[in-house]
């Protein structure tokens, strides 16, 4: 079953058309990987994705509903109960802990509650450093913190943009399993990336040039036949 649909999508500042008729399926439980050269569009698509911007035109269908026009204050919802973002740069609040920043996630969604927050900071491997601040902690470190923040209100997507960019080898390994977890246990993954391991690691991979799909190859999890979401 489809959770994300893109239908006829565009995003056009001027002459440039920074999406360009892109059409997109992404079923339930599915990880896939956006690929492609810088200024190709994969941050414009994780934007209107994560409902953190709007088409100029199309439809983009979450979970059955067309968010395309919804209001500014409507997209804040629908992602605050449905989206768990991870981001290159962590975006931690410096004066907090690991443990409050997971907290923070949990009191925009409802209420915070600290032994949840605890147990999905054991869950990436740092119980035993929930009370440290980002300053005292590995970038691979903090990349796990957002992991934990992302997943802590149980969203029906997460959506990653270059999660791995930042980190070594060794972290980028702890993070690309945490990943596989997640996806063993059905939860619907989409990560923006350069790197070619990173998305050797997905189900599918979709690239992106000029604003267009141009290939999408790999098989799901429920033996269905490779797609061609192609443009």
């Amino acid at each position: 079953m489809a959770l994300l649909e893109l239908k006829n999508v565009y995003k056009i500042y001027g002459d440039l058309h920074a999406l360009d008729d892109v059409n997109l399926t992404v079923d339930e439980g599915e990880w896939v990987a956006i690929m492609g050269p810088s200024g190709s569009g994969k941050s414009t698509l994780m934007n209107i994705i994560g409902c953190m911007d709007k088409p100029t035109r199309g439809q983009v269908l979450l979970d059955g509903k067309d968010i395309a026009n919804e209001s500014s204050r409507g997209l804040t919802d629908i992602r605050r109960d449905k989206i768990g973002l991870i981001f290159q740069q962590f975006h931690l609040i410096n004066y907090l802990t690991a443990l409050e920043n997971v907290m923070v996630a949990q009191y925009y969604h409802s209420m915070p509650d600290e032994k949840e927050a605890m147990e999905a900071l054991k869950r990436v491997g740092l119980g035993d450093r929930a009370k440290h601040l980002p300053s005292q902690l590995s970038g691979g470190e903090q990349q796990r913190v957002c992991v934990a923040r992302a997943l802590i209100n149980h969203p029906e997507l997460i959506l990653a943009d270059e999660p791995t960019g930042n980190l070594d080898e060794t972290n980028e390994k702890i993070v690309l399993d945490l990943f596989r977890q997640l996806h063993d246990e059905g939860t619907t993954l989409i990560v923006v990336t350069h790197d070619a391991e990173v998305g050797a690691s997905a189900q599918r991979v979709i690239t992106l040039e000029y604003g267009k799909v141009t290939s999408s190859h790999g098989d799901t999890s429920f033996g269905k036949a490779a797609r061609k979401d192609v443009v």
